[in-house]
C-alpha cells in the first residue's frame, strides 16, 4: 500500500475514533447526561423490589431488625444498662435506645443481640456463667442465642442461651440464663418475652445473609439476570436518555469469591450493563454506593445493623481505592465508559471531611492511572452543616472533576404540608439557587445524581405530576454534567421513569 495513503487511513481512523469519543460525550464541554438510576439491580433495596425477600424465612429478623421485648412477667423491657458494657435489665415502661437490640443473623434461628453502645448481649462468663450482660465487643459462642417463636403467635418469644437454658427475668433487675421451661406460653411465664421491631433494613446484606449460602447465590442470580435485561437499556436508549448511572457494591471487586455473605455474580452482571450500553451507544456511569464498611449507615449502603464505620481507618480508605482501581482498569477502555463516581452520599458527620478529602485524592488518582478522558465524580455529603462547595478546594487543578448533590422534595418535615404548586415553586427558587451555588463557571461539574418526581402531596393529578416533573427538568439541565432519575424500575410507580415515561408522565 502507498505510504501516503496508509497515513491517510490512519488519520481518518484517529478522526472516526475521535468523533466516536465526542458522540458519546466523553471529556465533552457542550455535552450533558439525561440518565436514569438502575437502582435496586446490583445493590438490593427492598422497597423497589419487596418480593426479592419473599422466600426468607422469618424475614422479619433480618440482621439490623431493631429487637425489642417486652417481659411478659414484669410487663416491663429488656435494657441494656447505661445502654452497654454492664448487666441487662428488665424495668423499662418504654423501648427506645438502651432498649432496642439490632441483630446480627447467623441463621433464620440463631442471632447475636447488639446493644446501644456496641456491645453484645452474652453470659457472664467470668462470673456465675447465668447472668445475662453485654461487654463483648466481639461476638462469640457466650454471646449466641436461639430464639424460639410461638407457633400461632409469632410476637411470643423465648430465648435459648448457649448454656442449653432459657432467658427469664426473675425480677426487673435480675435476667438469668437457667429457665429449664416447660413448654407454656402464659403471662405467668418468667421466660416469654413479646416481640416488637423498631425497624429493620432490607439491603444486600439483608438478602444475601437471609437466604444464607445455599439458596442465596441461585436468588441472586436469578434477580440480576431478570431486573435489568438489554431490552431496558434499548428503552433507555430510544425514550431520551443518554446514560445510566449504574449503583455496585465494593465487594463486587472480588467477584466470583467475595466475602460472606454476599455473593459472586454482579460483576458478570455489570459486564452484560457494559456491552448493552456499548451496542446502544449509552454512557454508563458507575457509582460505589456501598463502601466497605458503610459510608452512611443505610441499607443501600449494605450496612449490617445500621453502622457507619466508612473512613475510621487508612486501611478501610485503602480498601476502598483497591474497588475504584478495580472498576477503572476493567472498563476503562470501554468507550461506553463515561464516568466513576468515588462514594455515594457519605454522611456526616461520620463520614468526615477529612476522610474524604484523604480518600477522594487518592481515587481520582486511582481513576487516571487508566484513563485521562473519564470523568471522577465526588459525592456531596448528606447531614446537617455541610457546605455545597466543601470539595472545591480538592478538585482546584484537577480535570475531568463532579460533585453530585441529590434533590428530593421528600426526607424533611418542610414539605409535608406543601401543596403542589408550593413544590413547584421550591423547585424554581430554592432548588434553582442551592444547584446555581455548586454551579461555577472555574469550579467542578455540577450532577443532580437523583430526584424523583415524586412528593409529599397526597392526591395529586396526572397533570399536577407533569407540572412537578417538568419544573425539575427546567432546573436540573442547568447541571453542568446533567442528571439521573432515581430509578429506572420500581414497584412504587412515580419512582420508576419506565413507568412514568410509558403512561405519559414525563417526556424526554
Amino acid at each position: 500500500m502507498n505510504p501516503c495513503i496508509s497515513r491517510q487511513l490512519l488519520t481518518l481512523c484517529l478522526v472516526f475514533s475521535r468523533l466516536i469519543s465526542v458522540c458519546y460525550g466523553r471529556m465533552n464541554p457542550q455535552f450533558k447526561v439525561k440518565a436514569v438510576n438502575l437502582g435496586g439491580w446490583l445493590v438490593t433495596e427492598g422497597w423497589i423490589k419487596p418480593s426479592l425477600f419473599d422466600g426468607i424465612p422469618n424475614k422479619d429478623l433480618l440482621d439490623g431488625t431493631g429487637m425489642q421485648l417486652k417481659s411478659v412477667t414484669t410487663g416491663k423491657f429488656l435494657c441494656a444498662e447505661s445502654g452497654g458494657g454492664t448487666i441487662i435489665v428488665a424495668n423499662r415502661s418504654a423501648a427506645s435506645g438502651w432498649e432496642t437490640f439490632p441483630l446480627w443473623r447467623i441463621n433464620e434461628n440463631t442471632f447475636n443481640f447488639k446493644v446501644f453502645n456496641g456491645q453484645f448481649v452474652g453470659l457472664d462468663t467470668q462470673g456465675n456463667g447465668i447472668d445475662v450482660v453485654a461487654t463483648a465487643t466481639v461476638p462469640g459462642a457466650s454471646e449466641t442465642f436461639q430464639i424460639v417463636r410461638k407457633s400461632d403467635d409469632l410476637s411470643r418469644f423465648r430465648i435459648k442461651a448457649p448454656n442449653g437454658f432459657f432467658l427469664q427475668a426473675k425480677s426487673e433487675v435480675l435476667v438469668t440464663a437457667d429457665y429449664e421451661g416447660d413448654g407454656g406460653w402464659g403471662d405467668d411465664d418468667p421466660s416469654v418475652f413479646v416481640f416488637q421491631s423498631s425497624g429493620g433494613l432490607q439491603g444486600e446484606y439483608q438478602v444475601t445473609n437471609g437466604y444464607g449460602p445455599d439458596k442465596a447465590p441461585q436468588v441472586m442470580k436469578e434477580h440480576w439476570s431478570t431486573f435489568i435485561v438489554e431490552d431496558d437499556v434499548k428503552f433507555i436508549a430510544s425514550n431520551g436518555l443518554n446514560a445510566v448511572r449504574i449503583p455496585v457494591g465494593w465487594w463486587i471487586a472480588q467477584d466470583p469469591t467475595p466475602p460472606k455473605p454476599f455473593v459472586g455474580g454482579s460483576l458478570q452482571a455489570l459486564d452484560n450493563a457494559f456491552r448493552w450500553a456499548e451496542k446502544y451507544k449509552v454512557l454508563v456511569i458507575i457509582d460505589l454506593h456501598a463502601a466497605p464498611g458503610s459510608q452512611n449507615g443505610w441499607e443501600h449502603s449494605a450496612t449490617r445493623d445500621g453502622s457507619q464505620e466508612w473512613g475510621k481507618t487508612d486501611a478501610n480508605i485503602a480498601q476502598t481505592v483497591a474497588v475504584i482501581d478495580f472498576l477503572a482498569a476493567r472498563y476503562a477502555n470501554s468507550p461506553s465508559l463515561y464516568a466513576v463516581e468515588l462514594i455515594n452520599e457519605p454522611r456526616a458527620p461520620g463520614a468526615t471531611l477529612d476522610s474524604l478529602n484523604k480518600y477522594y485524592s487518592a481515587g481520582y488518582q486511582a481513576v487516571r492511572k487508566y484513563s485521562s478522558e473519564v470523568y471522577v465524580v465526588m459525592s456531596n455529603r448528606v447531614g446537617d452543616g455541610t457546605d455545597a462547595r466543601e470539595f472545591f478546594s480538592l478538585t482546584n487543578g484537577l480535570t475531568g472533576t463532579v460533585i453530585d448533590v441529590h434533590y428530593y422534595n421528600l426526607y424533611s418535615d418542610v414539605f409535608n404540608n406543601m401543596t403542589v404548586q408550593q413544590n413547584i415553586d421550591f423547585i424554581y427558587t430554592n432548588r434553582s439557587q442551592q444547584l446555581s451555588y455548586v454551579t461555577t463557571s472555574n469550579g467542578p461539574l455540577s450532577f443532580v445524581g437523583e430526584w424523583v418526581a415524586e412528593w409529599q402531596v397526597q392526591g395529586a393529578t396526572k397533570e399536577d405530576y407533569q407540572r412537578f416533573a417538568q419544573a425539575q427538568l427546567d432546573v436540573w439541565s442547568r447541571a453542568t454534567f446533567g442528571w439521573a432519575y432515581w430509578t429506572l424500575k420500581n414497584v412504587n410507580n412515580h419512582w420508576s421513569l419506565e413507568w412514568m415515561i410509558q403512561n405519559g408522565y414525563i417526556t424526554l
